[in-house]
């Protein structure tokens, strides 16, 4: 990765002393925006958000970056604007136009390479921290929400307004609500109700013009491309309106964790057979860790379930589908959809404003992931190959989600996100390290890669899968402005599929320039 790295660098170093481009300043770029009457906070920029994981072990608010966290080819922001109204926002980009430099939007942190706040290239950073408004309208069970708002604010405000209500996304309250939607959006109640993005009803995409267009100005292409295809290939999006689904006043969850050993394995292993054909009212996902007892390191498969009704339905579903679990209506606990939300961040009688916190961090480690779709359940022996090798690391994780229900019904190509019908579940790898120097990143990088390779033979192919909300730089990396559309198929098309064509000729109609761009943005096609 290093070496990519540096050489990348040192093309963009070349290609810059033998310009004539000098990049502007902090002042000449604050004048421009004075120029136009910009009421814009800004921030100094030697600030760097801070490159740590922000959340829970799932769809993590994670301003993380190998390359970022070791500073290596960065160059910093000019400028960081957080603008009050959209119309700072267009006199950011077009400044931009003006002067030369590129845009990175900021909507909460999701992006696992940080791609947000990461630039080759002269840039500003575009904070959509000030706009986050959230309108919610009962009557036709729909909420419009702006692109900076998180999702623990998004389910606050739902929780505030209607003890029926939720919206299908990530558990991880400080998740930004733009990154999130745009990349796809897990969810507890994936099976019952789809992906964030599969819910999105319309936009407001402000283009590389500064013109805002709503879903009917933009055109059913565009609308499709936002929805799971990475909004920041397009413009920025200023808002979500997005349809609420409904669910009963009282849900069930319950943990349930094994140790390593033969049962372990093999519950796991069972799972892989029933999780994606399970009622879509239950969605049960497997988190494979390890922990310290004493002077013992144990790898530990824990299932944590939600299930859209009551204990008396639960358990004879449990007990019919799964038995080996064994669950017992004492092991289950009933609330409401919003304290599930709780219970899967471990939060569990904590005030709900808990959720409004911004800036949660659980640990303060840095990490490498990678992704996964499993098509046909994983042998047993695979598991028990894992456990030993997760033996060899402080903090490794596997978290398997299940598919199947209102993901599988959906065709792939009704949206950008393609992972839909044949695939049983999905895999998140991650590992974690708290010293921030280069040796200590190769060292687990490498395990990383190393635990990725195995897997090859055993999860989907032609091309292996990746899952955009979960970034992956290893894939592959654009070479700046000029990046083929051929170039970028080899990490493209593991996130989209047969999408990533037409993701490509939306992207030649709206930003025929590519003005809107970054290490994994969609190249234009025409």
């Amino acid at each position: 990765m290093r070496e990519i790295v540096l050489s990348l660098f040192l093309l963009f170093l070349v290609n810059y002393v033998k310009s004539d481009y000098s990049p502007p300043t902090r002042e000449q770029f604050q004048s421009c925006l004075s120029t136009n009457h910009c009421n814009s906070t800004f921030e100094n920029p030697n600030y760097i958000p801070d490159p740590r994981i922000y959340t829970d072990f799932s769809e993590s608010s994670s301003p993380n970056s190998s390359f970022f966290n070791l500073n290596f080819t960065s160059l910093k922001p000019i400028l960081i604007v957080k603008p009050k109204s959209e119309s700072e926002i267009k006199k950011s980009i077009l400044c931009s136009k003006k002067l030369g430099v590129q845009v990175r939007t900021l909507s909460g942190g999701h992006d696992y390479e940080g791609l947000s706040y990461l630039s080759q290239s002269p840039f500003i950073i575009i904070d959509l921290v000030n706009l986050r408004s959230i309108n919610i309208n009962l009557t036709d069970e729909t909420a419009w929400i702006q692109s900076g708002a998180t999702l623990g604010e998004l389910y606050y405000k739902i929780a505030k307004t209607s003890k029926i209500h939720a919206f299908a996304a990530g558990i991880c309250p400080s998740v930004g609500v733009g990154g999130h939607i745009s990349g796809g959006g897990f969810g507890t109640i994936m099976r019952k109700h789809g992906l964030a993005s599969d819910n999105v009803v319309d936009a407001r995409l402000m283009d590389v013009n500064g013109i805002i267009r709503d879903r009917k100005a933009m055109g059913e292409d565009l609308f499709w491309a936002l929805r799971g295809g990475g909004a920041a290939s397009f413009g920025v999006v200023l808002s979500w309106k997005v349809k609420l689904a409904r669910v009963p006043e009282k849900v069930t969850c319950f943990i349930s964790q094994h140790t390593m050993g033969p049962k372990m394995n093999k519950l796991v292993h069972r799972w892989q057979y029933i999780g994606a054909e399970l009622d879509e009212d239950l969605f049960i996902r497997v988190i494979i860790d390890n922990s310290l007892e004493g002077s013992q390191r144990s790898v530990k498969s824990t299932f944590q379930t939600l299930f859209l009704g009551g204990i008396d339905r639960l358990i004879p579903l449990m007990n019919q589908k799964f038995p080996e679990l064994g669950l017992r209506s004492q092991d289950c606990k009933e609330m409401s959809w919003i304290e599930s939300i709780m219970f899967f961040n471990w939060k569990s009688g904590q005030p709900l404003e808990t959720l409004l916190d911004r800036d949660q961090r659980y640990e303060d480690l840095y990490f490498k992931a990678k992704s996964d779709f499993v098509q046909k359940p994983v042998p047993e022996n695979v598991f028990e190959e894992v456990t030993k090798r997760f033996l060899e690391k402080d903090v490794p994780l596997m978290i398997l989600e299940p598919f199947g229900g209102k993901i599988s019904k959906i065709s792939e190509t009704e949206s950008p996100y393609p992972h839909r019908s044949g695939n049983l579940y999905n895999i998140q790898y991650m590992v974690k390290w708290k010293v921030n120097e280069i040796e200590e990143m190769n060292k687990h990088v490498r395990w990383m890669r190393s635990l990725y390779d195995y897997m090859s033979p055993y999860v989907s192919s032609s091309p292996r899968g990746a899952y955009l909300n979960y970034r992956d730089l290893d894939l592959g990396s654009n070479k700046g402005i000029n990046t083929s559309f051929e170039d970028a198929r080899k990490w493209g098309e593991k996130y989209f599929r047969g999408n990533f064509k037409k993701l490509g000729l939306v992207k030649g109609k709206i930003d025929p320039t590519n003005f809107f761009r970054n290490e994994q943005s969609i190249p234009p096609l025409f």
